[in-house]
């Protein structure tokens, strides 16, 4: 009875929210309550990704008076764990199939750079930055708590093992480990 009732209410939930995004796909949901959502007119989602409790999606088209042209493309059949937050000043796209752990980060951005006139300001002031898109392929797990950072590109059918923090590129068929992530095996 408890997953009906679930199910009833992420349809609810669905359909509230489908028709702010850019895109929504046939069979894709979104599930009660997402932590935080802005910006979903530049967001796009593929048929049946199922994007779990807890997500943050935010495309920010401005920040202290800066404008940006965000887009976050989510393919298709991916699962979004609890928790995950995916947020863009630029570009990210992610291909079909994406399986997330849960409490994962995909940004393009960060609050400033790393120089001293940027880290004097707090952190709400700083502008916002992006080193460049991110990309990820088709077939591609991440494991728990990991980070995507700027100007990334993992490609397809690779596998990014939990706690690692992908600072850069990632080939297709690798699995990736640590801080920063490494190709530990290439197929």
């Amino acid at each position: 009875m408890a997953n009906v009732l679930r199910f009833i209410r992420n349809n609810i939930y669905t359909v509230l929210f489908r028709h702010c995004f850019a895109h929504w796909g046939r069979g894709a949901h979104l599930g009660w309550r997402a932590m935080n959502l802005r910006g979903l007119k530049y967001i796009s989602v593929g048929d049946g990704t199922y994007i779990s409790p807890g997500v943050q999606l935010t495309a920010w088209d401005s920040h202290n008076g800066i404008s940006f042209k965000p887009s976050i493309v989510i393919g298709s059949r991916c699962s979004i764990r609890n928790n995950a937050h995916i947020t863009a000043i630029n570009s990210i796209t992610i291909g079909d199939n994406l399986l997330t752990g849960t409490n994962v980060l995909i940004t393009d951005n960060s609050h400033g750079q790393s120089t001293r006139e940027h880290m004097s300001l707090p952190f709400t002031e700083r502008p916002l930055y992006s080193k460049g898109p991110v990309v990820i392929g088709n077939n591609v797990w991440l494991g728990n708590n990991v980070c995507v950072m700027p100007g990334v590109t993992i490609g397809d059918g690779a596998i990014v093992g939990a706690n690692s923090v992908v600072t850069h590129d990632i080939p297709a068929y690798a699995v990736a480990a640590g801080i920063p992530a490494k190709v530990v095996k290439q197929l």
